[in-house]
Formats: C-alpha cells, structure tokens, sequence
C-alpha cells in the first residue's frame, strides 16, 4: 500500500514510517520541519518539505505516487503552550487537518488514520478510560483533537467509501530497538527525555509541576506506551480500513505511572542521581489519565510489547547516549 505519513520526520512518524516500509507498504513523507529533521527519513523514502495549508501542492503528491491511504501525526502537541496559543493549535492541529482532507477529497484518497489524544476525554470521571467515556476535553490542545474527530464522523457520514480510524493515546515514550531513531524534540518538552538529560547533565535538574493532585505520590499519573508499540498499531490500523470504517480505539499498556514513579525508574536504569525541582501545577494537567486498549487489542489483534514504563526509559536512554 502506498502510504501519505504526514510529520514522517517527527517521532512518532519516523517510527511509523520505519513500520510501514517492515510491513511492506511504500511511505511517502511530508513534513515541514518546524520540529521534525529530515535526518530521521531514510533516505530511499520519498520526502516533501510541505506545510499542511499546502492543499494544492499535498493533493499533487497524492496523485503522483498513487497513495491509497494517509496516517497523520503532523500536529502540535504541548498542552501548556496549547493554552497559552490557543490560535497556534486550532490553526495547525484543526484547520491543518481539514486542509490535508480537503486534498484527499480533490484525489479521491478515502482511507485515514489519524493521531488523536487521550486529551479529548479531559478530566473523565472513570479509570480506565474506555472508549465510550465522555469526551470533556480541558485544554486547547486536546479540543483541537476532538474537533478532527468529529470532522472525520461527519465525512464518513457524507460519504459511504470513506474510512478512518482515530487513534486515542496519552504519553509516548522509548525509542527503536536498535537506536536508528528515537525522540528528538527541539525545544523538549517530555518528561523521560527531560529527566534523562538531567542524569547526562545537559540539565541541572527536572522540574516537577504540581505535588498536591489526588494521587497516591501528589503528582500526575500517565499512561506511557512505547513509540513501536504505537506504530505498529496504527499499521494494523491501515490494513484494516475498508469503505464505511469509522473507528476510535484507546492505546495503552493499561496501567498509569506517576511523575515520581517515572523519576525513580530513570533513576535505576541509568544509575544517576537526578536531581528534582519542585513547581507550580501547570495550567490544564488533568490528575490521572489512563486507558483500556481492550478494544484495539481484540479487534486489530494488537498487544502491546512493552508492558511497563521501564522498557521506555531504557530504550530512550540508548538512543540519548548514542
């Protein structure tokens, strides 16, 4: 299959263009570099320095290498600039993602999938999240999601042969395996790659924000799911998409670890000191976030791999230190 990845030189993308072409399918990348790196795209993948309102220039790719179907990750992604910008996210994260469809409709490109958040449930009620809760999105950030999702069911709506999978997942973490690419964000903002540089010592320190949330610790619970485990979802994902498909899936390991808890692993794993620093909440955090993937395991057979967050930091610490 000939495959659009939109952000295929980001993180996220770069791996999923690496499992697309094991899985034989043939990616084709744009990107516009304003966080990617063109280094991270092999180089016998076929890529475009194209910014996403680039409708006429996206829908002339689409032609030209006969793409059947897209997978989107070209977004922005920080909840805290999220609601300091909310212009910034609803312009790049919404109306890019409308333009990117706008030029699938113009070829006649009907299969989707997308990079949606565990964000658009905002502060549920229940843990696990399942599919079915209420979407309450808290943040700019995650309503900007939430607004594609709802585009996508009113497309799919209009026209029988589309179809979409929106993927729903909260923090991504490691790297590849064999440390060919891993995260690499300018500037970062995660917290594993933050309290790694803080064991290297290119940070002084890693800042915690907020210790009074009702959790067991006082910091924030996520759900962390290693980047390949990711990636070979959204694959199964493609494969599956036949006309009339429009499905949402969570994914997780299905267990949360708190900020704290993250700090100790990194601690364990690389045998460092780190050293913390106490701060504010930061406006828009939920508490806890964790999901039930269930569904996306027994209906895409998808098992995540890597069962726990220590999998993730030591993945993320080989590729850092190559």
């Amino acid at each position: 299959m000939h495959v659009l990845v939109t952000g295929g030189a980001g993180y996220i993308g770069s791996h999923a263009v690496r499992a697309l072409t094991a899985a034989g399918h043939s990616p084709v990348v744009i990107d516009n570099l304003s966080f990617g790196h063109r280094s991270a795209v092999p180089s016998d993948v076929p890529f475009y320095q194209t910014d996403l309102f680039e409708t006429q220039r996206i829908a002339e790719i689409l032609r030209s290498h006969q793409i059947e179907a897209v997978m989107h990750f070209a977004a922005f992604i920080s909840v805290g600039e999220s609601v300091q910008k909310p212009l910034l996210y609803y312009g790049n994260n919404t109306a890019g993602a409308m333009s990117l469809l706008q030029a699938m409709e113009n070829t006649g490109v009907k299969r989707f999938v997308f990079s949606s958040t565990a964000a658009t449930y905002g502060q549920p009620a229940e843990m696990p999240i399942l599919e079915t809760t209420p979407q309450l999105p808290i943040n700019p950030y995650g309503r900007s999601k939430y607004f594609v999702e709802q585009i996508l069911k009113d497309i799919a709506a209009a026209d029988e042969k589309f179809g979409f999978i929106a993927f729903r997942y909260f923090n991504v973490a490691g790297a590849a395996q064999d440390g060919t690419v891993g995260e690499d964000h300018s500037p970062e903002t995660h917290l594993i790659p933050l309290t790694l540089f803080a064991a290297m010592g290119k940070h002084p320190n890693i800042s915690v924000y907020g210790t009074d949330y009702p959790t067991p610790d006082g910091t924030c619970i996520r759900d962390y799911i290693h980047v390949e485990d990711l990636v070979d979802a959204h694959v199964l994902g493609i494969e599956s998409l036949k006309d009339g498909t429009a499905r949402f899936y969570n994914l997780s390991i299905g267990r949360g670890y708190s900020v704290k808890e993250v700090i100790e692993t990194a601690k364990k794993i690389t045998g460092k000191e780190i050293p913390v620093v106490y701060e504010e909440r930061r406006e828009g955090d939920p508490a806890m976030l964790c999901a039930d993937s269930s569904a996306a395991q027994k209906e895409l057979n998808w098992k995540p791999k890597h069962a726990a967050v220590d999998d993730s930091v030591a993945s993320a610490w080989k590729w850092h230190n190559k």
